[in-house]
């Protein structure tokens, strides 16, 4: 697999992660499925930046997903 793919994969759940977390604070409970969230995309982006020789810049994250985005798209 890609390791762009994977990267912007692992950012997306954990951007979709972030209401799950606020969901489970503001109510006063565990937040079980938020910090699964959390974990799995902790580890595609980690898997991601082993698996590219170079690794990543913050400048270049934009390019990366819209990129990624891009190809799956056409």
């Amino acid at each position: 697999m890609d390791p762009d793919l994977i990267l912007v994969i692992g950012m997306v759940i954990g951007v979709l992660s972030i209401p799950s977390l606020l969901g489970a604070y503001s109510e006063s409970r565990t937040p079980r499925a938020g910090a699964i969230m959390v974990m799995i995309a902790a580890g595609l982006i980690s898997v991601a930046i082993m698996q590219n020789p170079g690794g990543y810049t913050f400048g270049e994250l934009p390019d990366v997903f819209f990129n990624v985005v891009a190809r799956v798209l056409n």
